[in-house]
């Protein structure tokens, strides 16, 4: 009992250790982690449905599949030739045929119940706060604020050698895409030349940019952070180099920081700065 108790006691302290390193929780929860297992941690309440839904047809495919192992494993030891030498001579079974069919369309019921309820909600918001056009290029982002003024910034990831400290290869990027937490973004999606996905894991977002079309979609942010995200449609020889950096601020410090960057973009001298931190320093003075 003693040795199960300090086995008990180490598997606890490791599991929350990471819980008590400072700043831990706040990088790894926006960010992609090294032999990950699950999803990435939410964001918002489309990435928790999308868990939830996840989680749900997770159970019922694992229990599936232990179902038909343990069927099958019932069969070879029953079945075999040297267990019953006489086959039987059974070609049909009434209560099978329906069960084998009923079953299987009942558990697809079970599942698409909750997807296409997902798949609505995140399909748009009927009350956005604000609109942003995201127009994907061969190979980086352009975000546009039109209920900000109508300036644009373009977004290009950080090259190896330009990379400062704690910055991450193939994710950060020199322009970032500003939001204030806790409102309604929608996103207007829009290519000029090829075909390209803007996929944000954590806050469970995905939508295809595609030439001649607009496409609609949207998503919040629960807490102040920046969330990574990339490309997610093979779109040419650069398409693993267009990450996307969503930083999200507070309503005051995204107010300030639109302000400043439509006054750049009417100077001629478009001031994107690569987070919200110069703006929050300008309204600390």
């Amino acid at each position: 009992m003693q040795l199960f108790r300090r086995l008990f006691a180490a598997l606890t302290l490791i599991l929350m250790a990471p819980l008590a390193v400072p700043g831990w929780g706040a990088v790894y929860a926006q960010a992609p982690k090294a032999w990950e297992m699950g999803m990435q941690p939410a964001g918002n309440e489309i990435k928790r449905r999308i868990i939830d839904l996840h989680d749900l047809v997770l159970v019922i495919i694992t229990l599936t599949t232990i179902f038909v192992a343990v069927l099958l494993a019932v069969v070879i030891v029953k079945f075999n030739a040297k267990a019953n030498p006489v086959p039987s001579k059974t070609s049909h079974h009434t209560g099978l045929e329906i069960a084998w069919t009923t079953i299987p369309v009942l558990l697809l019921v079970v599942m698409a119940i909750p997807s296409f309820r997902l798949i609505y909600y995140q399909d748009r918001t009927p009350n956005p706060d604000l609109t942003i056009k995201v127009v994907a290029h061969q190979w980086y982002w352009e975000y546009g604020y039109p209920d900000q003024g109508n300036f644009s910034i373009e977004s290009r990831y950080v090259h190896d050698e330009d990379l400062k400290k704690g910055q991450l290869r193939l994710l950060d990027v020199d322009n970032q895409m500003v939001v204030p937490v806790g409102k309604n973004i929608r996103i207007l999606t829009s290519s000029p030349e090829v075909i390209h996905s803007f996929f944000i894991p954590s806050l469970g977002v995905q939508r295809y940019a595609i030439p001649g079309r607009t496409i609609e979609t949207w998503f919040s942010v629960d807490k102040p952070g920046v969330y990574y995200g990339q490309c997610n449609q093979i779109c040419g020889s650069e398409h693993s180099r267009m990450p996307i950096a969503v930083h999200a601020v507070s309503e005051q410090e995204f107010k300030a920081w639109a302000e400043q960057t439509k006054k750049s973009a009417d100077a001629g001298q478009p001031r994107l700065m690569a987070a919200a931190d110069a703006t929050a320093h300008e309204i600390q003075r």
